[in-house]
């Protein structure tokens, strides 16, 4: 289960999953709120009455946050809505239900309780474990009890996110749950919280196509993309303001300022930007920008992977990014901040940089260090693709979470009766 199929990294995660474990034999159905793919196995909205609320969901969810004038602009749900997808997945009796980012109205907390199944958790960020924000800017009060919220701009302990945490609490002590996170950095920060310090919780990433992420001639994937073939390039998703200052803008652009001072005289480097297209007035970063919108598909992904030198990801928290494991598939080093999960894929020196945390000058000496030497590129491109294919196959990550669901089952005596498991993911 999972708020979308295919938009967002969440999604893009949750999907290739569910198609892995459908490679591997397992019988995957998809549960969504929102459907954009046309795969039969994704199980969505079924009139134009719930495609509309499948989009009013998130909005309505959001309306008690109103009351916090002073709420800052990151993502925050506190999924007090109804749910209405219990009897749906009753109805296809499953052996296990795996969850993953079902927030924006999808799923209650009281839900889990009702699924008549054992439930696996994949968490995409930290709101399982929080009083309704996506990840805490390292606040760290959801190691307690939340309340007097940052990103509600509250100063009252007993505040909308105690609420939330309270009810949480309240459901999750109810059902037995098994809770899987994508990084390590992740897993240490639900065994610190008050709400699933107790729980069980693995550690599994997540997978990659890589028969459809690798290589592609550079120069070829930059004529079929319309990129500049003479430069060195370097990508970046787009700032979204949506997500807070937890992206990293304005490190990255004091990065590419002190990069740009260091090229001197030279003028061969271009910014791509993907996930935006050009604004009304774009903002300087003092080289040349190419905009490549929204990108959904697999294939355009890949290709511009291989198509740019270098691949920056600022984030300041950050789980397990799709970005930097599509770039090291196609053999393109990373440059990344060194927090999160960033250390999960990125070897310092060996396949990337990881510049030392917040500081925007070694960020920018990353990108030089990647970019200044031909030779030490192709090593670094090398081990890129090494390690994606050593940690990150899809095919090894389905048959880690095919054992995890038998040992789920064994351990809730269910083991014995289902020769071909069936998942609601």
């Amino acid at each position: 289960m999972n708020t979308y199929d295919i938009r967002g990294g969440a999604a893009r995660a949750a999907y290739r999953l569910h198609c892995g474990l459908r490679a591997a034999g397992i019988e995957s159905q998809m549960l969504v709120q929102s459907k954009s793919s046309d795969d039969p196995y994704v199980d969505g909205p079924r009139s134009r009455f719930e495609t509309l609320l499948g989009v009013m969901r998130p909005q309505f969810d959001i309306l008690p946050t109103y009351f916090y004038p002073r709420r800052g602009s990151g993502v925050y749900y506190p999924g007090l809505l109804p749910g209405n997808y219990v009897k749906r997945v009753r109805r296809m009796k499953p052996d296990i239900v795996h969850l993953h980012w079902v927030a924006g109205g999808f799923l209650n907390p009281s839900a889990l309780t009702d699924f008549g199944a054992p439930v696996v958790w994949t968490l995409h960020d930290m709101w399982a474990f929080t009083g309704g924000c996506h990840y805490d800017n390292n606040c760290g009060r959801y190691i307690g009890t939340c309340g007097k919220c940052p990103e509600l701009g509250s100063s009252r302990e007993t505040d909308l996110s105690r609420l939330v945490w309270q009810q949480k609490r309240r459901k999750w002590a109810e059902v037995s749950l098994t809770v899987v996170t994508p990084s390590r950095w992740l897993a240490e920060c639900a065994r610190k919280s008050a709400l699933f310090f107790d729980k069980r919780i693995e550690v599994i990433p997540n997978g990659l196509d890589i028969t459809r992420f690798r290589a592609v001639d550079k120069q070829r994937a930059r004529e079929l993309l319309g990129l500049p073939t003479g430069k060195r390039l370097i990508l970046f998703g787009t700032l979204n303001a949506n997500m807070g200052h937890r992206k990293g803008s304005q490190e990255l652009k004091e990065a590419l300022q002190t990069f740009r001072k260091a090229q001197d005289h030279q003028n061969d480097c271009e910014v791509v930007i993907v996930g935006a297209s050009r604004p009304i007035s774009p903002p300087d970063f003092g080289l040349p920008v190419n905009y490549m919108g929204i990108l959904n598909d697999d294939v355009t992904l890949a290709l511009l992977a291989s198509a740019v030198d270098v691949v920056v990801v600022p984030s300041l928290q950050e789980n397990l990014s799709n970005t930097v494991m599509e770039a090291l598939a196609c053999g393109t080093p990373c440059v990344a901040f060194d927090i999160g999960g960033m250390p999960d894929l990125i070897e310092h020196r060996q396949n990337g940089y990881l510049a030392r945390s917040f500081e925007s000058l070694d960020l920018a000496h990353g990108m030089q260090w990647v970019l200044e030497n031909k030779e030490r590129w192709c090593a670094l491109s090398k081990r890129a693709r090494e390690k994606v294919e050593a940690e990150f196959d899809l095919r090894d990550v389905a048959e880690r979470y095919r054992a995890l669901y038998l040992n789920v089952l064994d351990r809730t005596g269910q083991g014995g009766h289902c020769p071909m498991l069936n998942v609601v993911s």
